[in-house]
């Protein structure tokens, strides 16, 4: 070996010898490199391979759990019964109740539910696949104002349980086969902007995609208030409504809602928060088909211009506290500018169904603020809102519950801001009484002040050269629309 090493040597001069070897060198790395690469591919080939062994050994595995479970049934046993299938789960599931929302708690139940009126409990005997379930049980008082103590101090505490003992199930006295909604008449019910905000619009959101096929189990009954409002009642269930606390029996249903849905603001629907995209655009066409209302829209500008018909001015009169003291010249006005004039009250005794076709007739609604515009809600497409904001810094407020809702009602909005000699509180405290001078004090002393005073104890007398060019703004917007 060493005598050919040295015959190779010779063969080749020094410098050539030199160059051979780094030639050598060169091709012994790239011979490493490419059995690396090879090496790397030929392991990916291999892994590759492996995982597609275990995609079909998993495939088979989940068609024959698939199989299995076809046996199992859409209902679950009782909650602590330590049965788990995994692959029937949903991979979302939701809560039995909702208790994060500002304005409301309510729980949304699918199972084996037995309600107990008398005394106020629903017990869940087995629940449906598709809920987490965080708790045993829940304390709902199902109206929309839940924030507010003093409404929520008259609504009736309902309690939510998961039974979990077998010999504690109650038995079934009437079974119902379509689904149920319990609602409070209690909070402010019977004053007519709570009855929209907390009681009707969240009532609507949350019956309507039943299309009639639900039943009302009704809990600090009103009865005046199922009066006021059968219609709208009747349309959204064809069931009876049941008075549910004088409940002796045990009432069974497969799926019932416990309170209302409802969203954050005030007589509004938010449409991105509806699962089937409500608005108020529907609420609106719902109440005319309800109330037979024929005007979707507002004065037309020809109507106007060839004098055949005049925009209709509707005054919302009060009697105890925020009425129009000077309502007769108000209206003399309205008319030389070529409204015509009605002036009207709505009331608890006030037939809602004539009311609101009184409103719809009209173009322009004007009132102080408080429950009595509330009656927008009935006005045409394009028609105008005037509101009367009375003193005692309560302009937010007013443009919460009015301003801003009449926007998703397709209306304008106007707003007239009274000065201190067009309020009757300047006949009965000094010009230069606190009242006037800083009306947050009387805020920070609470909302029951604020009410007495400014609320309660105030009327206005409006300036009607001040006045005028308001009601002559809205003329013109009607003129704008079309």
């Amino acid at each position: 070996m060493y005598k050919y090493k040295t015959i190779f040597g010779r063969s080749f001069s020094k410098n050539e010898r030199k160059r051979f070897g780094y030639g050598a060198f060169g091709c012994l790395i790239m011979a490493i490199s490419i059995s690396i690469v090879f090496r790397h591919y030929l392991c990916q080939l291999s892994l590759l391979h492996l995982l597609k062994s275990m995609d079909a050994g998993l495939e088979k595995m989940m068609i024959k759990n698939t199989s299995n479970s076809q046996h199992l049934g859409v209902t679950s046993p009782l909650i602590n019964s330590g049965i788990q299938h995994e692959e029937s789960e949903p991979k979302e599931l939701k809560p039995i109740c909702i208790v994060m929302e500002p304005r409301t708690d309510f729980c949304e139940i699918t199972g084996d539910i037995r309600l107990h009126g008398n005394s106020s409990t629903v017990n869940i005997a087995s629940l449906q696949n598709g809920f987490l379930v965080e708790n045993n049980s829940w304390n709902i008082r199902p109206y929309s104002r839940k924030e507010n103590a003093a409404a929520m101090s008259s609504v009736k505490n309902w309690s939510i349980n998961l039974v979990t003992n077998h010999n504690e199930i109650p038995h079934c006295n009437i079974n119902h086969s379509v689904p149920a909604i319990l609602f409070s008449l209690g909070g402010f019910s019977g004053n007519h902007f709570h009855d929209f905000s907390d009681l009707v619009i969240p009532l609507y959101l949350t019956s309507r995609e039943f299309d009639g096929e639900v039943q009302f189990l009704v809990t600090d009954y009103r009865p005046w208030w199922i009066s006021k409002f059968r219609k709208i009642l009747e349309k959204l269930s064809k069931y009876e409504i049941i008075d549910i606390d004088k409940q002796e029996s045990v009432h069974c249903y497969s799926s019932i809602i416990v309170g209302l849905k409802c969203h954050d603001k005030e007589l509004r629907i938010d449409p991105s928060k509806s699962p089937t995209g409500l608005s108020m655009k529907d609420f609106r066409d719902f109440l005319r088909s309800t109330y037979s209302l024929k005007r979707t829209e507002a004065i037309k500008s020809r109507d106007v211009e060839d004098r055949t018909i005049r925009p209709r001015l509707l005054i919302i009169s009060r009697r105890n506290s925020r009425s129009f003291v000077n309502v007769g010249r108000i209206s003399k006005t309205a008319q030389t500018l070529g409204y015509k004039v009605v002036v009207a009250e709505a009331n608890l005794s006030t037939d809602l169904a004539g009311f609101a076709k009184i409103v719809n007739s009209c173009d322009v609604l004007m009132g102080v603020h408080g429950a009595g515009l509330t009656n927008m809600i009935f006005l045409p497409d394009n028609a105008i809102l005037i509101q009367i904001i009375p003193l005692g810094r309560i302009k937010m407020l007013a443009r919460i519950d009015f301003g801003e809702p009449s926007r998703d009602m397709n209306l304008s909005y106007l707003e007239y801001k009274i000065s201190k000699k067009e309020s009757t509180l300047a006949n009965q405290y000094p010009v230069d009484h606190v009242i006037f001078r800083n009306p947050m004090s009387v805020h920070e002393q609470g909302w029951d002040a604020v009410r007495s005073i400014y609320l309660e104890k105030q009327n206005v007398k409006l300036n009607l050269n001040r006045f005028r060019p308001t009601l002559s703004k809205a003329l013109e917007l009607l003129l704008h629309y079309h």
